[in-house]
């Protein structure tokens, strides 16, 4: 085993691996797998890569899934769906009781330098999945995360609790799709990842329904795309260059997106040791509600 894993940790995965007879393998292994490195962990989950005659990602969960609102069975069967589209690992065995996830491992190709054309058909591949009972209430995960932060009484830094009144407003004029998709809304790109010549997305545990433009907006934030690249981005999924409307309600989701970043390092006090991150990341809020400001 590996000895850098926390003790509970290391437990349960000792106990998803004794179940390797019940892992979908195709082939079925021979015998079970033993770990060989951790691929990464400490925030949500911990990440750890095994083999037995082919590679395998073990995930353990670090914080209980309803902390941030998860659904795993909702997660399993939309990796499985994705797994079938083509742009997911396939799902091999979970257990919600030891908090697990196995899939296969996807060998990373040499370079993963990032092609806007691939992630807008990646974001419309996901899109395109059949519908899950679980949707994502943006509302319902301020709240959550807010109230964790009242239950130790830790006040929002002053700068951030200056938007908190405007965030909410753009919550009620963000537009609700009358249908629905299944969405990522974690499409970071450390969930990316191009193995055989093609971008695959990982780490589905956030899925959720909810309007694509959340999904833009955390690809849009989260890898600080330029105005340039974020137009190509658009164009690219939209299928024609985004009229003011749409880039209106881009800017909402990524000022909602950032926000709700922000509280969720807040609340679950994961913050980088970088004495200015967390004002970092408000500025990029502030300048976001910029925008919209000045939007026609």
């Amino acid at each position: 085993m590996i000895n850098a894993l926390p003790s509970p940790v290391q437990h349960r995965l000792e106990q998803t691996l004794a179940q390797w007879r019940q892992w979908q393998c195709q082939p079925a292994l021979s015998e079970a797998p033993k770990a060989v490195g951790i691929l990464g962990g400490g925030i949500s989950n911990f990440t750890i890569l095994v083999e037995q005659e082919s590679r395998f990602v073990v995930r353990i969960d670090g914080l209980t899934p309803a902390t941030n609102g998860l659904n795993r069975q909702v997660e399993w069967h939309a990796l499985a769906a994705a797994h079938t589209a083509g742009i997911a690992p396939r799902p091999l065995y979970f257990n919600p009781e030891l908090g697990s996830l196995v899939c296969d491992f996807l060998p990373p190709d040499e370079t993963q330098e990032q092609c806007i054309q691939d992630i807008a058909m990646l974001l419309r591949g996901i899109h395109k999945l059949p519908a899950r009972h679980h949707r994502l209430d943006l509302g319902e995960r301020i709240r959550r995360y807010e109230k964790q932060l009242e239950h130790r009484e830790e006040p929002l830094p002053g700068a951030l609790a200056a938007c908190t009144d405007r965030v909410l407003l753009l919550l009620e004029q963000a537009t609700q799709p009358d249908k629905p998709v299944l969405c990522h809304n974690d499409l970071l790109r450390a969930n990316r990842l191009y193995s055989g010549g093609k971008l695959w997305a990982l780490d589905w545990e956030y899925c959720a329904m909810g309007s694509p433009w959340y999904d833009l907006a955390v690809v849009v934030s989260g890898d600080d795309l330029d105005q340039e690249h974020t137009a190509q981005l658009l164009h690219a999924y939209l299928g024609h260059a985004p009229a003011a409307p749409e880039w209106k309600m881009l800017w909402i989701y990524s000022a909602l997106y950032r926000y709700i970043e922000l509280l969720w390092y807040l609340a679950l006090q994961k913050c980088p040791p970088e004495e200015d991150f967390i004002p970092d990341k408000i500025v990029a809020l502030e300048i976001v509600l910029a925008r919209i400001d000045k939007a026609p």
